[in-house]
């Protein structure tokens, strides 16, 4: 007999159809995977005749040939386990074919017939939400929750082949009422914790509110990666399309815990990355740490330690949104919209420029370590902060605001960049806007235009700078809740701008610096 049940695959985040058909001929015993498996598919064929045996059912001597249609199409993972399991049952006459009819399954299989998780569901659960036959997704348990979250798919799970299959022979396979819980994580990293440091706490509220990309430079123990691993605590609230986007690339990578991501992610790798790991890449493109901090922060500590051709492929998911990985066989894109923030010292030794100790480091040694940061990679660094060290005796000082406090004004400052993209597709914050569209669109001050023409020249700005100075200004508008872009606006902005090569420094302006 013939079976035919079907399933669905990933390549990049997308999910495709794939029918996994079964044919149950006369012969000698033997069990053939084809349609392109790679390893971990082909030895599916012990692990289903184990778990069938074991879960009570017969798996007769008979030539079983399984085909994973598009035969074209490399397949990968383990995903395929329980479709082929369920056809074999329908070839022997074990199952009836229409039981099949209109389900489309995924699961690995344990030797004992337990049906275990696997990556990629959600994209696959929205690929079953667009088909026109509403076709029921059958899932592991412990991928349920975020199967739920597509509302347009009707879900069902299974903890065993046994259970599965007596679902199917009763026709009831009951729906899996799951509500996702996506309230954000509580955390006890908060501002307030933070003495002192005035300037980069606001540096970092600026950067939350319009997504910026922001270097803090500063010696060891300043408080760098204090003030970094607290910026998740003040971004705004996920958006319901974000955060599918963004748990999709979780589940796609296998790294999805608890079904859903309550908060936006957070990534720090260690300097020893390749550039692999952290743009993606394989035999098997999979996500790389760009991409699982779509929608999040992407945390770089002790930036110059990095390989600088590591550092440089950031370049294209920072001007793009997205890397694209491409194979002989095919170019995968994926999304990687993430807000960049470095943390590095300014010398080897890390004091060079500190008021109370003195760097020992040469001057060729200085040269050397800063030029791991390429000049492009720096220009597309929105915002280069200094963080002084706090003097030992103002640590027992009270510490600013709490993290929830700087929120609600971010969240005010999105709020007003959303109404002002609205008609700007993949444009959801100041640090996405097109700079000619931004230039055109968004008032400035006689004054601050002649504060930003005269900047320019003279710190030799480029075109991605110069926009890059007006979308800083932008927000820091956004945060005062001005239309205009005034002066101030323009002076603060300056002072987040990379002075390389210079002994001056950019334009000093009163308003700015009382802030």
């Amino acid at each position: 007999m013939l079976a035919a049940v079907r399933s669905a695959a990933v390549l990049g985040i997308d999910a495709y159809a794939v029918t996994v058909e079964t044919d149950a001929a006369n012969g000698l015993p033997q069990f053939t995977v084809v349609g392109l498996p790679a390893g971990a598919v082909r030895e599916s064929r012990e692990r289903v005749s184990a778990a069938l045996v074991n879960a009570g059912f017969t798996l007769p001597p008979r030539r079983i040939t399984v085909n994973l249609a598009p035969a074209d199409v490399r397949k990968e993972g383990t995903a395929f386990d329980v479709p082929i399991a369920l056809g074999i049952l329908a070839a022997t006459g074990q199952l009836r074919a229409d039981a099949i009819a209109n389900i489309v399954v995924v699961g690995e299989l344990g030797l004992d017939g337990a049906i275990r998780p696997v990556r990629g569901v959600l994209s696959i659960a929205r690929l079953a939400g667009r088909d026109p036959r509403r076709p029921t997704l059958v899932v592991p348990p412990a991928n349920a929750a975020e199967a739920a979250l597509v509302s347009e798919a009707r879900v069902s799970c299974a903890g065993t082949l046994a259970e599965l299959v007596g679902s199917l022979r009763r026709g009831e396979l009951p729906r899996a009422e799951l509500a996702s819980d996506a309230s954000p994580a509580s955390d006890d990293l908060d501002l307030a914790d933070v003495v002192g440091q005035a300037a980069a706490r606001r540096a970092l509220e600026v950067a939350a509110a319009g997504g910026h990309n922001l270097l803090l430079v500063g010696p060891p123990g300043a408080g760098k990666t204090m003030l970094a691993r607290r910026i998740p605590g003040i971004l705004p609230a996920f958006g319901d399309d974000e955060r599918l986007e963004a748990t999709a690339i979780h589940s796609v990578a296998g790294v999805l815990a608890g079904g859903v991501l309550a908060s936006r992610p957070f990534r720090a790798p260690h300097h020893s990355v390749s550039a692999a790991g952290l743009v993606g890449g394989g035999s098997a493109p999979r996500p790389g740490e760009v991409s699982l901090a779509h929608h999040g922060v992407l945390f770089l500590d002790e930036l110059l330690e990095f390989p600088r051709a590591v550092l440089d492929a950031l370049r294209q998911p920072l001007e793009d949104g997205r890397v694209v990985i491409a194979r002989a066989s095919a170019a995968i894109a994926f999304p990687a919209r993430f807000t960049l923030v470095g943390a590095m010292n300014p010398c080897p030794c890390g004091y060079a420029g500190d008021r109370d100790r003195a760097c020992v480091c040469a001057a060729a040694d200085v040269a050397r370590y800063r030029s791991r940061l390429s000049g492009p990679l720096a220009d597309r660094i929105d915002m280069h902060v200094t963080v002084a060290a706090v003097p030992v005796d103002a640590l027992a000082g009270r510490g600013g605001e709490r993290s929830s406090v700087v929120r609600a004004r971010v969240e005010r400052a999105r709020r007003r960049q959303r109404e002002r993209y609205h008609r700007l597709a993949a444009v959801e914050c100041n640090a996405r806007a097109p700079g000619r569209w931004l230039d055109a669109h968004s008032p400035v001050t006689a004054d601050g235009r002649a504060l930003l023409v005269a900047a320019a020249n003279r710190l030799a700005l480029s075109a991605r700078g110069y926009h890059r100075v007006l979308k800083v200004a932008r927000t820091i508008a956004d945060l005062d809740e001005r239309d205009e872009i005034g002066d101030a606006q323009i002076a603060e902005a300056l002072r987040y701008r990379p002075v390389l090569a210079r002994s001056e420094t950019p334009p000093f302006h009163a308003a700015a610096a009382a802030r």
